[in-house]
């Protein structure tokens, strides 16, 4: 490749190159220990020499450069893997540089212009490759060292390259890190020790930092059961957030088949950069720090100080500006941030250039100033712009417009006053949208009450309102310690609906989408799916001791919320346990409200907790256990199986407690949740198992324990609530006893943030991470175990081969996906198959990995083999294959007798049932959540399946001349290649003119009276091999497979084929002969990724 031209010295390298070519302005020299004479000690001093030092030298052995006779200075401006390749380039230059050199006079004019030229070829080549880099001409250096040392497939995208040390052993060997968009890759060669280390992101289990004597600091990655271990690396934490990204980028693309549609950074795995990994990972955590929707994208950052009114000082902090938000957070420890959406800011006014000031007006008559920015005017004009862009119709209307509206909608309803019952939701509750809450309905405050419990309640309420006044109500609240504290001390049920709306930006989600509810909810409606089935089921096991659910009207609203984000999410569809939690959200939330506050908590503030694998709420028990060991040391040394606290806790986390406390109680711990997040949850995990450390500690065995969490959480009451006894849940008439055992859950609230207030936030996502990993590979083992304990009742292979078959069937559908976001397998994703079918491979897949399976070696004409095959095995003919399916047909190749083997054969060349299309998959699977689903042709398929008795060589069809012919030619394929071909051929087409003798005699016997019948002549044995032969080389388009033939009437039984073939001990002594997988499966392994990206 040409290289950018740099000057170098060859006073000290002429021990290290030698001249190959030369002339008056080039030289084209080779590197000693390449080529002729390498090797010695010399080829390997030079070789260690050039990786430990990063030379370009080591994968480019050529190299061109450029000089002139008057001076001393020689540049390099090309290198080359091969001598072929450098050879081109020398005669590039000859044929379009050395001419042109003649007409300089200087030897500075020759050497610009040859600079000149080469600058431009390399910029030409930039304009396709590596033009996102930040140094594009290192990179393309590095790219050909990874190119050249792993063989990937030229698809595969280099992310960014380290150098660093990796363990083998007890002996560091110094090499290079190269970390692509699928793999991990290490490159090493010391004095001829070569050390070479290639692992796909999707099958590490551990990724970490770790330290220990000998490793001040290292990355420690876990795959396949070795430990692999990166040390003295320049940049370690750089590089470990990097490793971090791509890993889980290939586990959200390939595990849970995410197609990041919205994100384009990631869109496509072919453009993978380093900066773009960074900005998605600076989005990610400006998202989740300040609630907001997944499609914003952090686009400028700005350090300053922004007046605070109520603490009257200006705090420092940093500006973060998405497409419609504008936020601050601070950086002085006063944990103060606030959200001001572009649709709220009014105006901007004029940058005050001596402060580099500029104040930002929000609707409410509030002001935002902001000083000390460094591009302040940058900054105000992307505000003023962004304003215009995202100010929705309802805020851009003038307010003649508004009131014009106002006005028709109060004609309208004076003139339909029926309509205003139809708004309330009252007309018709199974289909109208409610506009309050439920606790509003059933459970109205009396304002002349005056008890202890509701005058507190007025307390909490002038609490708040105070708080409103100084910090701010509604979007552009400023969030503090204080607001914190609050939340603690426990929500008035007047302002819950609010705040849980406010908190968890689900207030934003309903503002930029007026009307989404209500549409979704008349779409949904009426819909038959899984999801609506199983809502049905639990829409009465939810809250059912509470009134508002007891009732048509809390029924149907908890029926529309659900069904709607069934149909808004059909990935998701419905999961247990969002019943209970959108049961509680509607006591409190109006029904819009309450469906957006569903939205926040499943898409964004607990991701991954409600599908089929709950994944999420997995990943948080692991965290919870390592919080545990952290905090709770005593009860670690005690209780040595942690596993006991991660089963139980599950429901805390899925329900955030509100199955296992009282209504009452359960709600503070929302309100928590909804402020702090997961935090929240988790703190009041470790306070629970604290203040039952000693019983804990005492217990004989895990059911004791539980029953002690159990009892524990039946005394936990809430002493401030002022709902009356027929809606709390925990007992009221207790004896003095259980009266002291009471513990009030504003207290276990304060317990819990004053004991692990300390756990960070960013501290949790990180652990997050590190198990994330961990847990999804035991899910995927767990699955695999399953499959292969179901497969292998229907095979002859033994539990380690299945065990490598799958692991090989795994792989060939991830490799559908790693290059491209459009892969059948991607595409075509039904999350609500069972196991068994959660890997399945198209055509195109199919085609590659048995071609590396099949027992005949030299088979010729496998294309259409590997058609033929994967059409007959596709039982339930949705264009895609199972690992049971595949499983069975090698058994049929490799373990059957020689009756199955031929019967396998003979099946392969009826009548296709279907056609298959281009993508090799045909889209019948209903998605998930969303559509009509029949249930009865599952049921009825599933006992068929069951009923379906062993079919035998009498069921089987006859085949016609066509397809007998295609038989014929098969079997020659197979034949091909092996050591007794030539008699094998003899045997074939002694059958098969025997066959045709039997069958014309057979004729001729049933209609003697039939002239033309009789007149076909049959060929003789010597002249019907010869055209068979040849036709066998022909490859046969898909299309001309198994078709009936006009004008031919005659045809053939299985069993007439066998008992011809087995009177042919050449033919069954090849079909007898034992063909080992195990060798198979070795070399497809080695095969399999270089396969791969060659098919592409």
């Amino acid at each position: 490749m040409w290289l950018k031209p740099e000057e170098i010295l060859l006073k000290n390298a002429f021990k290290l190159w030698v001249t190959e070519k030369d002339n008056e302005y080039f030289v084209l020299q080779r590197r000693r220990g390449y080529g002729e004479g390498a090797g010695g000690l010399t080829g390997l001093l030079v070789g260690t020499l050039d990786t430990v030092l990063d030379s370009t030298s080591k994968v480019a052995p050529f190299r061109i450069l450029h000089h002139t006779s008057d001076s001393q200075v020689y540049w390099s401006i090309a290198c080359g893997v091969t001598k072929e390749e450098i050879v081109q380039h020398w005669d590039w230059l000859l044929q379009n540089i050395m001419r042109t050199l003649s007409v300089f006079d200087s030897s500075e004019d020759i050497t610009s212009f040859v600079q000149g030229k080469i600058r431009g070829l390399i910029a030409e080549e930039g304009k396709t490759s590596h033009k996102l880099e930040d140094d594009p001409e290192k990179f393309r250096e590095a790219y050909l060292r990874f190119e050249n040392w792993f063989a990937l497939p030229p698809e595969e995208k280099l992310v960014t390259y380290y150098a660093c040390s990796y363990w083998k052993g007890k002996v560091p060997c110094q090499g290079w890190l190269y970390l692509s968009t699928n793999f991990l890759c290490f490159y090493s060669y010391l004095l001829g020790a070569e050390v070479k280390l290639v692992i796909s992101w999707d099958e590490i289990w551990r990724l970490e930092k770790t330290s220990n004597v000998i490793l001040t600091e290292s990355i420690h990655v876990m795959a396949h059961g070795e430990d692999h271990y990166f040390s003295m690396l320049l940049h370690l934490n750089e590089t470990f957030v990097i490793m971090e990204q791509l890993a889980d980028y290939s586990i959200k693309r390939l595990f849970d088949k995410e197609a990041f549609e919205k994100e384009r950074a990631l869109s496509d795995p072919l453009q993978i950069t380093k900066r773009g990994l960074e900005a998605h990972a600076k989005s990610e955590q400006f998202r989740t720090f300040f609630r907001l929707p997944k499609e914003e994208n952090l686009l400028e950052v700005h350090e300053s100080f922004l007046w605070v009114p109520f603490s009257h000082f200006n705090t420092l902090g940093k500006i973060c500006l998405s497409e419609n938000y504008l936020c601050f957070a601070s950086q002085d420890g006063s944990q103060c941030h606030i959200i001001i959406p572009m649709r709220e800011v009014v105006n901007v006014e004029k940058p005050d250039t001596s402060s580099r000031a500029l104040t930002v007006y929000v609707r409410g008559k509030r002001a935002l100033r902001f000083t000390e920015v460094r591009d302040y005017q940058r900054l105000a004009t992307s505000i003023r712009s962004r304003c215009g862009i995202s100010a929705s119709p309802q805020h851009s209307a003038s307010a003649e417009v508004i009131r014009g509206e106002c006005q028709s909608l109060i004609n309208h309803f004076e003139d339909n006053p029926d309509d205003v019952t139809l708004m309330v939701g009252q007309k018709d509750s199974s289909k109208a949208v409610s506009t309050e809450a439920l606790m509003t309905v059933f459970h109205p405050q009396d304002v002349e009450n005056l008890d202890p419990k509701m005058l507190k309640e007025k307390m909490k309420e002038q609490s708040w309102n105070i708080h409103f006044s100084e910090y701010g109500r509604g979007t552009s609240m400023f969030f503090t310690r204080k607001t914190r504290d609050l939340i603690v001390r426990g929500v008035p049920e007047a302002l819950r609906g609010e705040l849980w709306m406010l908190f968890s930006g689900a207030v934003n989600d309903m503002a930029t989408h007026p009307g989404y509810y209500t549409e979704l909810v008349e779409q949904s409606l009426g819909t038959s799916t899984l999801a609506t089935d199983e809502i049905e089921r639990d829409l009465h096991r939810s809250l059912p001791e509470h009134p508002a659910f007891q009732s048509d009207t809390g029924i149907s609203a908890l029926r529309r919320v659900l069904t709607a984000y069934a149909y808004r999410n059909p990935k998701i569809g419905y999961c247990q346990a969002m019943n209970i939690l959108t049961s509680v959200l509607l006591l409190y939330a109006k029904e819009e409200e309450a469906f957006w506050l569903l939205v926040a908590v499943c898409e964004r503030m607990l991701p991954d907790y409600f599908n089929r694998r709950i994944i999420g709420a997995l990943v948080d028990q692991a965290v919870f256990e390592d919080l545990i060991r952290e905090n709770l040391p005593q009860l670690v040394e005690n209780m040595t199986d942690l596993s006991l606290f991660s089963s139980v806790s599950l429901s805390w986390f899925l329900t955030l407690f509100i199955s296992v406390l009282p209504i009452e109680s359960a709600v503070n711990v929302v309100d928590c949740f909804f402020y702090d997040g997961i935090k929240a949850i988790l703190q009041l995990g470790l306070a629970v198992l604290d203040y039952n450390m000693e019983a804990l500690i005492s217990c004989h065995d895990d059911a004791e324990a539980v029953t002690i969490l159990n009892k524990f959480f039946d005394s936990v009451t809430n002493k401030d609530s002022p709902l009356p006894p027929t809606v709390q849940q925990a007992p009221v008439n207790n004896n003095d006893k259980s009266t002291r055992l009471n513990v009030d859950i504003s207290e276990l609230i304060r317990e819990s943030y004053e004991k692990y207030g300390s756990i960070r936030s960013e501290d949790v996502e990180s652990s997050r991470k590190r198990n994330r990993l961990f847990v999804i590979q035991t899910l995927e083992d767990t699955t695999k175990q399953n499959v292969i304990r179901v497969v292998s009742q229907e095979v002859k292979f033994t539990p380690a081969q299945l065990d490598e078959l799958y692991n090989l069937f795994k792989r060939q559908h991830f490799l559908s996906c790693y290059w491209t976001m459009k892969s059948p397998a991607l595409l075509h994703h039904d999350p609500s198959l069972a196991y068994l079918e959660q890997y399945q491979l198209g055509f195109q897949q199919f085609s590659v990995l048995f071609s590396l399976l099949e027992p005949w070696a030299f088979c010729t004409n496998k294309s259409t083999l590997s058609l033929w095959v994967f059409r007959l095995i596709d039982e339930n003919q949705d264009g895609l294959v199972n690992f049971k399916e595949f499983c069975c047909a090698l058994d049929n190749l490799y373990c059957g007798s020689f009756t199955n083997k031929l019967k396998f054969l003979f099946k392969l060349h009826l009548p296709p049932d279907f056609d298959l299309p281009e993508d090799g998959v045909i889209k019948r699977s209903p998605e998930r959540g969303r559509g009509k689903v029949d249930l009865q042709a599952y049921l009825k398929q599933w006992q068929n399946e069951i009923l379906r008795k062993e079919e035998t060589i009498k069921d089987l069809p006859r085949i016609n001349q066509g397809q007998f012919i295609q038989f014929s030619k098969t079997l020659y394929n197979i034949f091909h290649g092996d050591p007794e071909e030539e008699s094998l051929y003899r045997a074939v087409a002694h059958v098969t003119s025997l066959l045709l003798r039997m069958e014309e005699v057979g004729r001729r016997l049933q209609e003697p009276s039939s002239p033309a019948a009789s007149s076909k002549p049959t060929p003789p044995d010597g002249e019907d091999q010869a055209p068979l032969t040849s036709e066998s080389s022909d490859t046969p388009s898909p299309q001309e497979v198994g078709p009936e033939v006009p004008g031919e009437d005659w045809s053939f039984s299985f069993e007439q084929v066998l008992a011809s073939l087995l009177n042919e001990p050449e033919i069954v002594s090849f079909f007898d002969k034992h063909v080992d997988i195990q060798s198979k499966m070795t070399q497809a392994q080695v095969a399999q990724l270089k396969l791969a990206g060659n098919s592409k």
